[in-house]
């Protein structure tokens, strides 16, 4: 008896140190292998208990064998007067949980949702189901009639951000990670317009520096507006093909974007093509991209002097963003606050961006305004503006939150 149990001891030892030598070495392996399975299993044991108190169940009537109808459990002295074998009783029954399939940094799992459940249901409580399951966090990820998809994921994928800007595609950048652990990739020929706030040192300006780094090995001309007096685009000037450091440096750059816009107008009607996409490859102008610092600067009115060259400022900056995406110029506004109260103008301009980025904010009305944007149907609310919390690599906080729905930290 010792020896057998000197022996297993032992053996348990060997495993549990084997065990632990494994997921040093070899994490992913050992997630898939050991701790996924274990995981499942706790989910599928417990989904009935969890979706209760989460009040993700409903009430449905089923057939049920009566005390009765079991032996043993009668006393002698019972009287019965009427033996049911069955009855129907209430029931609370739980949403039916498809096969978990696992991820790099969870898993994925579809529930078919009972009669009147919207995904919004699961989306309020994915911070109990977070803790019920004992992972880092709980997403709806995705929607169809009658069935939700659930991301589950055992860390924070933003702890450490590792990521290189370039992609390697025409107008295409890599900024930084989203919440999932998915590369956050920003495509201007999909969404040509974009909005970047938040209050300062929130990682604004470095996003943009992503930006900048990421487009430059790319055949597009850069043009910077920086209202900072040039201390935020001046170390990139060799690439940019102009920068604008004051206002009225900033009205005859935009002067000289609509007259690009013009021309091209031109060799697309000439060309019968509708933008300049249709073009030849050969007859196609270099794309450009246009990065505008501190926009409200460019609005601030000191005295009523400045008013005639702002009302020509916002008009320019207006006729790029809404003639700009055929003609192969895209804009990016960064600042710390585009609200109505820098005037009418602004509110102009916000409608065109679709893109929309919003940092760390310090009063809600700004990200409410940031994120002020319809978005039709379910199956397009990560479009156009990519998922909340993606990190920029060079941010100092990791994180510069965007979002089709809520795009606030």
């Amino acid at each position: 008896m010792t020896n057998t149990m000197y022996a297993t001891l032992g053996f348990l030892a060997a495993t549990a140190a084997g065990a632990w030598a494994w997921r040093r070495r070899h994490p992913r392996s050992y997630w898939y292998a050991v701790a996924f399975p274990l995981r499942a299993a706790r989910v599928y044991l417990t989904w009935r208990h969890v979706s209760y108190g989460c009040t993700l169940t409903r009430r449905r009537r089923a057939w049920r064998l009566s005390l009765e109808a079991v032996p043993g459990l009668r006393t002698a002295s019972a009287v019965i007067h009427e033996r049911r074998r069955v009855r129907r009783v209430d029931i609370d029954r739980a949403p039916r949980l498809g096969l978990l399939r696992p991820t790099a940094l969870g898993w994925r799992v579809r529930i078919h949702l009972h009669d009147g459940q919207l995904p919004d249901d699961y989306a309020k409580v994915a911070e109990r189901l977070a803790h019920a399951w004992r992972v880092h966090a709980v997403r709806v990820v995705d929607s169809k009639p009658g069935v939700v998809t659930l991301l589950a994921t055992m860390r924070d994928p933003l702890s450490e951000v590792d990521i290189a800007p370039e992609t390697g595609e025409l107008l295409t950048v890599r900024p930084g990670r989203l919440e999932n652990g998915r590369d956050w990739v920003i495509d201007f020929r999909t969404v040509p317009h974009w909005l970047n706030a938040g209050a300062t040192q929130s990682g604004k300006s470095n996003l943009a520096n992503a930006i900048i780094k990421g487009l430059a090995p790319q055949p597009v001309a850069i043009v910077g507006f920086d209202l900072k007096g040039g201390v935020e685009f001046t170390p990139y000037a060799p690439r940019l093909s102009a920068l604008a450091r004051t206002r009225t440096e900033c009205v005859a750059l935009l002067d000289d974007l609509v007259d690009v816009l013009t021309g091209r107008m031109r060799i697309c009607r000439e060309a019968g093509a509708r933008n300049v996409w249709k073009l030849p490859e050969h007859a196609r102008p270099v794309p450009i991209v246009v990065l505008v610092d501190e926009v409200a600067e460019l609005f601030l009115m000191a005295d009523k002097s400045e008013k005639d060259e702002i009302a020509k400022t916002a008009t320019a900056l207006l006729r790029v963003a809404q003639l700009g995406r055929a003609f192969a110029v895209y804009l990016i506004v960064c600042g710390q606050r585009i609200g109505s109260d820098l005037g009418p103008g602004v509110t102009a301009l916000r409608s065109q961006l679709s893109g929309r980025i919003c940092h760390r904010v310090n009063d809600p009305e700004t990200a409410n305004m940031t994120s002020a944007i319809w978005t039709p149907t379910p199956s397009t609310r990560h479009a156009p503006s990519p998922p909340r919390h993606p990190a920029s690599p060079s941010s100092p906080d990791k994180t510069a939150p965007g979002t089709a729905p809520a795009p606030s930290t």
